[in-house]
């Protein structure tokens, strides 16, 4: 470092320190207050005629190249990296040690394949990048081992560009070229392939609950440079394959997990029996204990199930080679199914729910009421939602070694995240207080969003032993107390050309059914239009198979008293919601 300075003694302009650094652009910055002052050095100038020495603003370092201890790897390469963290990652989890040694690597070695990035002998071209290794004499380090990971496999026989080089043509050439092939794999994509491995070996992590685990920082996928050995630096416009902006939303990792399994041609997945946890009757038990609800309303879910037949195996089972293959949202169809079943008891129109409940507080006390279940589990909603939101704030979106795309930047770069940490340490010394922990790194992990019971910690009382009192005998026949069943227009839209209604269905919904919707969304961490929409897909089924004949189309009352209110109210947007009458 002396000889960098070469005996730079100067105090420096803001805290008169004499305590200087150069950084890797090539600027002195002060170590006490992080000033950067302008570099100046005397060199000779060979071509100057009139004056011995010249003086320079900047000093230009040759180009490098590339010595004994350095290689390229793919970008391939680096996924590879990525995909054995983040199987570890689950490993520790609980997942069961086939899913990393057998279903995930198959997985990959397929996918390699059939893209034509290694086993094949036409390998298409892939970008590299620039790692640096440690010396033959120092020991190979356990990082260092795990980055060959079967790096055997990929095929080097094309010669490829750096992105460790000093010129960012080349960099970015590669970086546009990746980015716009839809073969090649990203970030998302490796959220994609996990949740194939999973669904194939039927481990009851859900998508949903891998991408909270994901955000929650437990899954190696946000600041994943972090996560690279000392020895692999990412540099130039390369960088941005393996940048994570945003956390990817459920229907993004869904598509590219239903993609991929095209892609590489997987036959058909195990069977999702009833023994399976992704089966809905077992998942449905799941959610209806995190949202509070009483035991006896699994009976209803049940007829649900069987009424719309998605108790089918060849239903639930993804066949990607099929004629019309889909793969199922298991965890929100689950959910699906429990509002369904709650609108058949009690109707959720703003008005049934709450005359039942009445009528439910004149009897026994063992008995569910709606509105008592409202009260308990609004407070507790909010509240949760407020924590992850504060937690949410406290998470450190920049990462500690950031990113370095241009050789122009690096020095602004390094700056501000060495500002930025001097002035968070100079905060938590001024008040005193050590940087709050994340409860979700800290507490262990649990597939349940709220805790009820009368336990110390639990967010309410429990209301899973209350009984249903929503039938009545007549003539020996039992009814249903919510003789009809409202559903919006179940006309489907064509693909492609109509997205999703429920921005423009919101307004018209009864708020208490919008309430539970919303309840449902915050449990399984994706968005109301993305529950709503599988509301509508199971109420398709259960309505066409069971109760096609029986069906009386009308207008809704709650839509004809809104209509009222609203004089502007289009013709369309009346006939959005439909009455249903129906015996049990």
């Amino acid at each position: 470092m002396d000889e960098l300075i070469d005996g730079f003694s100067e105090p420096c302009g803001q805290c008169s320190a004499v305590d200087w650094g150069v950084s890797d652009g090539g600027h002195f910055f002060c170590k006490n207050c992080h000033n950067v002052i302008e570099k100046t050095r005397e060199v000779v100038d060979s071509t100057a005629l009139y004056c011995k020495y010249s003086r320079i603003s900047q000093v230009k370092k040759p180009k490098r190249k590339r010595s004994e201890d350095e290689r390229e790897w793919m970008v391939c390469e680096g996924f590879q990296f990525i995909l054995k963290l983040q199987a570890k990652a689950l490993v520790s989890l609980g997942v069961c040690m086939k899913f990393e040694t057998e279903v995930l690597w198959n997985f990959w070695k397929k996918y390699l394949q059939n893209t034509r990035q290694a086993f094949t002998e036409n390998a298409v071209y892939t970008p590299r990048f620039t790692v640096y290794m440690k010396p033959k004499s120092e020991p190979e380090s356990d990082t260092q081992s795990e980055m060959s990971f079967h790096s055997s496999a990929v095929s080097s026989e094309t010669e490829m560009t750096a992105s460790g080089d000093t010129t960012d043509v080349q960099s970015s050439l590669c970086s546009e070229a990746y980015q716009h092939t839809f073969t090649l794999m990203n970030m998302p994509r490796t959220l994609a392939l996990c949740y194939l491995a999973l669904l194939w070996v039927r481990e009851a992590i859900t998508l949903a609950d891998l991408l909270r685990l994901v955000s929650e920082r437990r899954v190696p996928y946000l600041d994943i440079q972090e996560a690279f050995p000392e020895e692999m630096r990412l540099f130039g416009k390369d960088v941005h394959i393996f940048r994570v902006w945003h956390l990817p939303s459920y229907s993004t990792v869904h598509r590219e997990a239903f993609n991929l399994a095209q892609l590489m041609q997987l036959p058909s997945f195990p069977t999702v029996s009833q023994d399976c946890l992704l089966h809905p009757l077992p998942l449905s038990v799941r959610y209806l204990l995190d949202a509070n609800l009483p035991d006896a309303l699994h009976i209803w879910v049940h007829k649900v199930i069987r009424g719309a037949a998605m108790d089918d195996e060849s239903y639930l089972t993804f066949d990607p080679k099929r004629e019309s293959p889909g793969l199922l949202r298991y965890d929100i169809q689950a959910a699906a199914v429990i509002i369904v079943a709650m609108k058949l008891l009690f109707k959720l129109d703003d008005h049934v729910e709450w005359k039942l409940s009445k009528e439910a507080a004149k009897k026994k006390k063992t008995i569910f009421r709606l509105k008592a279940w409202f009260e308990i589990v609004q407070p507790v909603l909010e509240k949760a939602r407020q924590n992850e939101e504060h937690e949410e704030a406290l998470r450190r979106w920049k990462p500690t070694n950031p990113f370095i795309t241009s050789l122009q930047q690096k020095s602004l770069v390094l700056k501000k995240r060495r500002v930025a940490d001097y002035l968070e340490q100079r905060f938590h010394k001024l008040t005193d207080s050590a940087p709050e922990q994340l409860p979700s790194t800290t507490n262990p992990y649990s597939s349940f969003r709220f805790s009820w019971g009368k336990e110390e910690g639990s967010d309410g009382p429990s209301m899973h032993n209350k009984r249903l009192d929503c039938t009545f005998k007549k003539n020996g026949v039992k009814y249903l107390a919510n003789r009809k069943y409202w559903h919006p227009e179940l006309r489907l839209c064509l693909k492609k050309s109509c997205g999703n209604h429920f921005s423009e269905m919101e307004p018209w919904l009864p708020k208490m059914y919008v309430w539970v919707l919303d309840l449902f969304s915050f449990i399984l961490g994706v968005r109301q239009a993305e529950v709503y929409q599988e509301v509508l897909n199971v109420e398709r089924r259960f309505l066409s198979r069971s109760h096609q004949s029986k069906i009386e189309w009308t207008y809704c009352s709650l839509t004809k008293k809104k209509a009222k209110k609203s004089k502007t109210a289009t013709p369309v947007a009346k006939e959005k919601i439909a009455d249903t009458t129906d015996r049990v």
